[in-house]
């Protein structure tokens, strides 16, 4: 992978607001490849049932997906993400997205993401499709 295309990702999610607000912290990066961590931290991330709200965990899958879709160097967004949640993760578990590259065309990708806990205990499953305009990425 072009090293200023990482790098230039890397200071992207450093600086994003939203992943800011939820300590995520992208952690690895290759072509087709991404890995974001996040603490689930449940006093701030529980839903009314005193377990983790899943938009906290769609938002960690979000994340990957976002930064394993920019590989490419150009701007690709998000056209579809099914996820299924299959734990709730432990207060205090250290939640890890993997976002892996299935299929690309010129302009469209798919992407296969599970998360999963330090453990090992898979949380949730994604499976997500992505539109690539063609445009430069503006923060190169």
């Amino acid at each position: 992978m072009d090293e200023k295309l990482k790098e230039a990702i890397f200071r992207q999610v450093e600086q994003e607001p939203f992943a800011k607000a939820l300590k995520m912290e992208l952690v690895q990066l290759d072509d087709g490849f991404s890995a974001v961590e996040m603490a689930y931290e449940a006093g701030v991330m529980n839903n009314m049932f005193g377990r983790a709200h899943g938009g906290a965990i769609f938002s960690l899958i979000d994340e990957a997906f976002e930064t394993v879709c920019q590989t490419v160097g150009s701007v690709t967004v998000a056209l579809n993400v099914a996820v299924n949640f299959v734990a709730s993760p432990e207060a205090g578990a250290v939640l890890r997205a993997e976002a892996r590259e299935v299929n690309s065309t010129k302009k469209t990708a798919t992407y296969d993401i599970k998360v999963h806990d330090q453990n090992g205990v898979l949380i949730a499953v994604c499976h997500a499709l992505a539109y690539r305009t063609g445009k430069p990425l503006p923060f190169l």
